[in-house]
């Protein structure tokens, strides 16, 4: 295993006993600096005034810099280490990460980052609480899992799993480890999607007969030209568990400031497409307002055009159809109702007639998990609290089945009949296979 390269981290280790109060007298805030209590030397049951959770970030790259500001904007949150197979991004994080301190927090110098190469390194530390997941696709669940069996909670970006199988452990070991586990499917706090849902599990549209959901492509064999391997980057590790793939600079940039989203999220072996991609959270909205966060479709139908992108169809047990669909208005979700039409996107909520949005909600309706437009806060308040944030594990991994069963459909071409309940196919072993993966050993 490697070694932190940063001279920051602290020694758990306590060679004479210690009070609390010599112990925080030692260590408080020195002027123009931050550095960290740890919470797990202040002893059981002690809470300090300023306690904070003590936050480790997995995988470093373009999607960290905002959510390393998200959770520095939290005062609940401090930010104490950083993991990544590249040199340049950790450092790069370790500067980012002191620029934000000093803009929201007012603080001069901040001591308190240590970086890693090696993830499991960074769990082992017993003063992290909670980590930040944000490596490419392949990676999530099988980091996830490994954080909570080292007794952190866990923010794990979408997609959730990449494969149906992992979903399905990671749900088992979310409930066996008792950690709090938030999906990075951050339209569920946002006001005009939580609208969106409530006015259609109410019965507002009428009926829902139909919905389209536009997200991208399906997922393709990895088909890109090889280049060097950058001497910043350790390649073994960043394919890990997927196969050894030739390297190319879209894959996986060296730099977090390039104009464009790394690739990997297009290809099969380490991501599940653009419709996985942006399908964990548009059909994640689709599901939350037909009130299926715990079960999904039970029949999926590809087009007849085996080349086709667009046109897969998903029928649930009470016959309402989803069609992967482009309804010509970019990512977004239309639901169908006999009383009405509703679009919903980051950049459009309408309806048809138009007084659907402005109906007011009864006393009696259902209202869904409000968590106040901060994605971020519900998951840190769900951490001190002991409750189940607005994404929870089964509902980030009901979601990303969809769009993993949905790349199984354009890959095989052919009906798929779907259970929910035992999460298999039925009469199909070909694409019960397509459930898991055979991961490689990287060690």
């Amino acid at each position: 295993m490697g070694k932190p390269r940063s001279n920051n981290q602290k020694s758990n280790a306590v060679s004479t006993p210690l009070s609390r109060r010599k112990f925080i007298s030692n260590t408080v805030m020195t002027v123009g600096a931050i550095t960290i209590v740890p919470r797990h030397v202040l002893g059981r049951g002690f809470t300090a005034p300023n306690d904070k959770i003590n936050l480790g970030f997995i995988g470093l790259g373009k999607q960290t810099n905002g959510l390393a500001r998200r959770f520095v904007d939290s005062t609940s949150a401090q930010i104490v280490a950083g993991c990544d197979v590249w040199t340049t991004k950790t450092g790069a994080f370790e500067k980012h990460v002191g620029k934000l301190y000093a803009k929201e927090r007012k603080v001069k110098r901040y001591n308190g980052l240590t970086s890693y190469s090696d993830y499991k390194e960074l769990l082992a530390r017993a003063d992290i609480d909670a980590v930040v997941i944000a490596t490419p696709d392949h990676w999530h669940a099988i980091q996830a899992m490994d954080a909570m069996h080292a007794g952190k909670d866990v923010f794990c970006e979408k997609p959730l799993t990449h494969r149906i199988t992992e979903g399905i452990d990671l749900v088992k070991t979310t409930k066996e480890t008792e950690k709090i586990l938030q999906t990075g499917s951050m339209q569920r706090s946002w006001e005009n999607f939580r609208k969106a849902c409530e006015l259609v599990r109410n019965g507002y549209l009428g009926e829902i007969k139909k919905v389209l959901v536009n997200v991208g492509d399906p997922a393709i064999p990895y088909n890109m030209e090889e280049e060097p391997v950058p001497k910043e980057l350790d390649w073994n590790r960043w394919c890990g568990p997927a196969p050894l793939l030739p390297y190319n600079h879209r894959l996986a940039p060296s730099r977090n400031d390039v104009d464009f989203w790394p690739d990997f999220r297009l290809f099969r072996e380490v991501g599940g497409g653009i419709l996985c991609d942006w399908g964990a959270h548009m059909f994640d909205i689709a599901q939350w307002a037909l009130g299926m966060d715990h079960t999904g479709p039970i029949r999926y139908i590809p087009p007849s055009d085996k080349t086709a992108v667009r046109g897969l169809r998903m029928f649930y047990a009470n016959g309402i159809e989803m069609v992967h669909e482009d309804f010509g208005r970019g990512w977004g979700v239309r639901f169908i109702g006999s009383e009405g039409t509703m679009d919903i996107s980051r950049s459009y909520f309408e309806a048809n007639p138009a007084n659907i949005l402005s109906a007011e909600l009864k006393d009696s309706d259902i209202r869904l998990y409000n968590a106040k437009e901060n994605h971020y806060q519900d998951w840190l308040d769900s951490i001190k609290n002991r409750t189940q944030p607005i994404c929870d594990a089964e509902i980030g991994h009901r979601s990303a089945s969809i769009c993993n069963i949905a790349n199984i459909g354009y890959q095989l071409g052919r009906n798929l009949e779907w259970d929910p309940k035992k999460q298999q196919f039925k009469g199909d072993a070909e694409a019960n296979t397509l459930r898991n993966r055979v991961n490689r050993d990287y060690s």
